[in-house]
């Protein structure tokens, strides 16, 4: 059975792991919300005491963070960093929207310990998390974009490989911009027609 540990459970992260239990993987689950896990627990999922006990021996770790630093903290400068007890042959997929920089040194560091990383972060909002409807935008190798299939299908519809690492993060970006800019026009039209009288 693939084993796969699930790092930061808020309201996207949440429903991705239940959806990965409901899908038939273990799910090792951590978070530092106690309510987080007790959720998690009763969708299916396997409650670990530490991110480093979540990790050890996983096939794949899954982290949804809230910004670079603690994607960083997590693998590579914290107390405990992951990387040190990641096997070999698992591979990371980090779904935290964060800077591409980041992405890309995070995914050398885990290169010189020989454990693939790839970022793949998501658009779909908690509808599309809970639904399983999620979009993947993926940056990472050909052989890391397919190892990681059975576990981003089980959560997502649409899976896009945007290129090498840190892809993934600049198209994100790309996309939000792109949404934030529809979203002003959205309120200029709005806006001139209240004024005109509609």
């Amino acid at each position: 059975m693939t084993t796969v540990a699930f790092i930061g459970l808020g309201n996207m992260g949440g429903p991705m792991a239940a959806n990965l239990a409901k899908a038939g993987f273990t799910v090792r689950a951590f978070d530092l919300s106690a309510q987080a896990l007790e959720t998690a627990q009763s969708q299916g999922c396997d409650v670990a005491a530490t991110a480093t006990e979540a990790a050890t021996d996983a096939d794949f770790i899954i982290s949804m963070l809230p910004a670079g630093k603690h994607v960083r903290g997590l693998y590579v400068d914290g107390d405990a960093p992951l990387f040190d007890v990641i096997k070999s042959s698992a591979l990371v997929i980090d779904c935290s929207t964060i800077d591409a920089d980041t992405a890309r040194q995070v995914a050398a560091a885990g290169a010189e310990k020989g454990i693939g990383f790839m970022d793949a972060p998501v658009s779909g909002g908690v509808g599309g998390a809970q639904a399983g409807t999620l979009t993947f935008i993926v940056g990472g190798s050909e052989e890391q974009f397919a190892q990681a299939q059975p576990v981003l299908q089980a959560m997502g519809k649409n899976i896009f490989h945007a290129g090498n690492h840190g892809a993934g993060q600049v198209a994100k970006v790309c996309n939000n911009m792109l949404l934030s800019i529809l979203m002003a026009g959205t309120c200029e039209a709005i806006n001139m027609g209240v004024k005109n009288g509609l």
